[in-house]
């Protein structure tokens, strides 16, 4: 399988292809690249709808000077643990960034998620972001502040009294209820409006079916989160065999 950059040929493909309306694995099948450097390239460059390539190949180049300004001479990419390639590690937390950065979270608010949840210990402390994404406390500070009201991540602190902003087991199901609450405030909001409008008009009676649509999607969010939460505790165990089988650790 062909390692290093897309050529500006293979970006060029890329745009045929999604021109085509091909799916991403097939793109990256005729160019026998991996699918998330296909996924990654696209998301990162305008989405499948506006990707074009040779705008694309201009922004890589322009990253690929600026990343080479800003690393200090001699600096290396940092030791992964239990022997992980450190550069397909970096490009895949770029996939995530940018998997992120499509669903609708901001970039910065991407990059700290991304750096947070690809850590063993799925907490770090400010300064430690700061040193690994090489931005501005202030970036960080913003990130976090984002990413807490959204209930993605929580703050603690360590026996050093330092504060560090932790992803556990169960952020996507806090989340997802996050997102039921706020579905149901609009449920709430666009029943005020048919009170206002009259539920015989137009208006009214759009707003009514908004209402009873979320309220539908609320209900379902929180209970499927509700249902599907000890997945996110579960662990592979190994059996006689070999072979893993799913394992909850809440009781």
């Amino acid at each position: 399988m062909p390692g290093g950059r897309l050529t500006q040929q293979e970006r060029q493909q890329i745009a045929l292809g999604l021109a085509d309306g091909l799916a991403y694995a097939e793109i990256a099948r005729r160019l026998d690249r991996p699918t998330s450097t296909v996924t990654r390239e696209v998301m990162r460059n305008g989405g499948p709808t506006a990707y074009r390539a040779d705008l694309a190949h201009r922004a890589t180049e322009r990253r690929t000077r600026r990343r080479r300004q800003a690393a200090p001479p001699g600096l290396q990419a940092p030791a992964q643990a239990h022997g992980r390639d450190a550069e397909a590690v970096r490009e895949y937390e770029e996939t995530f960034t940018t998997v992120m950065m499509a669903s609708g979270m901001p970039k910065m608010m991407s990059r700290v998620m991304a750096c947070l949840t690809l850590t063993d210990a799925g907490s770090l402390t400010a300064s430690e972001l700061v040193q690994r994404l090489q931005v501005s406390p202030a970036s960080v500070s913003k990130a976090i502040a984002f990413l807490e009201s959204q209930s993605f991540v929580r703050r603690e602190r360590d026996e050093r009294r330092r504060e560090r902003y932790v992803v556990d087991d169960d952020i996507w199901y806090q989340s997802m209820l996050a997102s039921a609450r706020s579905m149901a405030q609009l449920v709430e909001t666009a029943r005020q409006g048919v009170g206002v409008l009259g539920p015989d008009t137009p208006a009214g009676a759009r707003l009514e079916n908004v209402a009873r649509f979320l309220d539908f999607v609320s209900e379902s969010t929180a209970r499927a989160a509700e249902q599907a939460r000890d997945i996110l505790h579960t662990k592979p165990e190994t059996t006689s065999g070999g072979t893993a089988e799913p394992r909850s650790d809440r009781g």
